[in-house]
């Protein structure tokens, strides 16, 4: 029996009627990227393309960038399979006619995806060089003045550029999952950050609705940086 998440906005009966049939665990959720960055761990993940298909594959792409060993399946009908490449980065696609035995078949045998390895030692993206062992970040050469968790934060996002991460994700991740605070922590560490990083702010960017990523290029759009603006504001009224 495994744990499956279904992203669809029609549920079971509308994506993959025969799954209804079969012992599985399945917890349905909506087909957003903030779903799919707060989702639970599973055994398969299955975006439901049968009515959507360029949605689908945006929401593919978004899981893409997130960190995650969790398998993907796609359910679509007989006239999305032309539309289907390597690039969607999927495990498998299994139609949504496909009966119970096959669908079983398929959850069983999804191998999961290439876990993202963290770098060890030194991490350096771009002119941002981060030496783990002791505990120093620099941005084009000037050493940045950070607090342990400040640094932590930092490590772990440079440790996966342009991967999207959840507030809630970042809090368990560099805080813990014993950590009691909340995850406006996480918006006044970001904040912080930026501030030290002066005019290289840009180089972490603000997924809207979702989360945080460092990016490679150091580029975030003037949008991502409000973004967390926004998030800011709210902490200081709280």
């Amino acid at each position: 029996m495994a744990d499956v998440l279904l992203f669809s906005a029609g549920g079971v009966e509308h994506a993959l009627p025969s799954l209804t049939l079969l012992a599985h665990r399945v917890r349905v959720l909506p087909p957003t990227a903030s779903a799919l960055a707060s989702a639970p761990q599973a055994d398969a993940n299955i975006i439901d393309g049968t009515s959507d298909l360029p949605s689908a594959k945006r929401l593919c792409g978004v899981l893409n960038t997130i960190e995650s060993s969790v398998p993907v399946l796609l359910a679509i009908t007989e006239g999305g399979l032309p539309a289907i490449s390597s690039d969607w980065g999927i495990g498998d696609v299994i139609l949504r006619t496909a009966g119970p035995a096959e669908v079983d078949a398929r959850i069983r045998l999804l191998r999961p995806q290439a876990a993202v390895e963290e770098p060890s030692g030194t991490i350096a993206i771009g002119p941002l060089t981060i030496d783990e062992h002791s505990y120093t970040a620099r941005y084009r050469g000037r050493t940045l003045d950070l607090t342990f968790k400040e640094f932590e934060l930092l490590r772990y996002l440079a440790s996966h550029p342009d991967h999207v991460f959840t507030r809630e994700r970042l809090l368990s991740e560099v805080w813990g999952y014993d950590y009691f605070g909340g995850t406006r922590t996480v918006d006044v560490h970001v904040r912080r950050l930026r501030a030290k990083l002066g005019d290289q702010e840009s180089v972490i960017g603000t997924v809207r609705n979702v989360g945080y990523r460092l990016l490679r290029g150091g580029e975030a759009s003037r949008d991502e940086l409000s973004a967390t603006g926004h998030a800011d504001e709210a902490t200081a009224k709280a």
